[in-house]
């Protein structure tokens, strides 16, 4: 059987407009949607696949 790592990262949906915190310091997250980066996705499908293929 196969093991198979994938890293992920949660980040700021690409839906939502970015804003950035009132002191300039970085982007302010709060009540924001995170979801799984894209291209992750994409690594967790091909994980998949090459799971189920042996």
């Amino acid at each position: 059987m196969m093991k198979v790592l994938v890293a992920v990262k949660r980040v700021v949906d690409y839906n939502v407009k970015v804003r950035v915190k009132s002191d300039g310091t970085g982007v302010d997250i709060a009540n924001v949607k995170m979801s799984m980066n894209p291209f992750d996705e994409i690594a967790v499908e091909e994980a998949v696949r090459l799971r189920e293929a042996g």
